[in-house]
């Protein structure tokens, strides 16, 4: 049974922790808004009992068993792995904080296991594929008469591609961040950290062209500084650049573009650390994922084309 004393305090507590992720942090407001979803779910299993089922728990009270007993929680109500591992990683973040700010003396997500999906690999799409894709929306920007939401979607795919860049971090340009005289765009990454990603020729043209003719049409009598906007002139949104995406390609997605420059690099023999620096990974070891991804692509080149590759060993030519 939940008492308004258990709500009152783990609901205070949430808005601090939102506070400090979002002033210390520098986490955006999607972010935070997924975190605190993240948290409220855990806190509604806890005042039903947690793993015991029995009486009221609460973060504070809580115990190793009930993070785990969450987690079989969630499996046994559909939830993927992938999404559990990011509702466990959400919470060590919690008792970490918890922890600095002496509010318990023990973290319960300690030798807590991820799910085996933590460790799958992204998902990218082929050079032709995302050259196919392209290619479509180069044709409807090349067009005489062409829109400037084709001009905005054809330069919008290639700086995705050319740069890796998250979603959130596309709507969020500005204008001024292009840098079109040095083939290059400042982006502001998770954490509000700042880098510098070099784009190639491609994508400087396509940005050019939209800047020039396709943001000024759909811009109208705006003000707005974000550099992507949509036909009623107001920046675009997540959603909205997943739907263009799909739209050319069902299968494809911003997050799938972003795999795809990386592991396209890889296997083009580009070093990690330079990958590591272009999608503004903090840790090397997110981005050695790809490592793995251009071994799997080496080996399936390797069984095609080399002429004993596929012939059973102990058996001459």
């Amino acid at each position: 049974m939940k008492t308004a004393s258990n709500v009152g305090s783990s609901g205070e507590m949430l808005r601090e922790y939102m506070t400090h992720l979002r002033v210390e942090k520098g986490l955006r407001p999607l972010s935070c808004e997924a975190y605190l979803r993240d948290l409220e779910m855990f806190a509604e299993f806890l005042e039903g009992g947690g793993a015991g089922g029995s009486g009221v728990k609460t973060f504070l009270s809580a115990e190793q068993g009930d993070v785990s007993g969450f987690m079989q929680h969630l499996r046994e109500h559909g939830v993927q792995s992938r999404s559990i591992a990011r509702k466990l990683s959400c919470v060590r973040g919690f008792y970490k904080w918890l922890l600095v700010e002496k509010r318990v003396t023990r973290d319960p997500t300690v030798n807590i296991e991820s799910p085996s999906s933590w460790k799958v690999l992204p998902k990218s799409l082929a050079e032709s594929e995302v050259g196919e894709m392209l290619g479509k929306t180069g044709v409807a920007a090349r067009a005489a008469d062409a829109s400037g939401a084709a001009l905005r979607d054809h330069a919008m795919l290639e700086l995705l591609y050319a740069g890796g860049l998250r979603v959130g971090e596309i709507v969020a340009l500005r204008q001024e961040d292009l840098r079109l005289e040095t083939a290059s765009v400042q982006v502001r990454g998770k954490g509000d950290k700042e880098r510098i990603v070099p784009i190639g020729r491609s994508a400087v043209e396509a940005l050019e062209a939209y800047v020039a003719r396709g943001r000024r049409e759909l811009l109208g009598k705006s003000l707005q500084r974000a550099l992507f906007l949509s036909v009623r002139g107001k920046p675009l949104t997540t959603q909205m650049v997943w739907k263009i995406v799909r739209a050319l390609d069902r299968h494809a997605s911003p997050h799938k573009l972003r795999h795809s420059m990386a592991t396209h690099m890889v296997e083009h023999g580009a070093d990690l650390r330079t990958v590591q620096t272009l999608l503004g990974h903090a840790d090397i070891a997110t981005t050695q994922v790809y490592t793995h991804l251009a071994i799997d692509r080496l080996k399936t080149v390797h069984r095609l084309h080399h002429p004993r590759a596929t012939r059973r060993s102990g058996v001459e030519a």
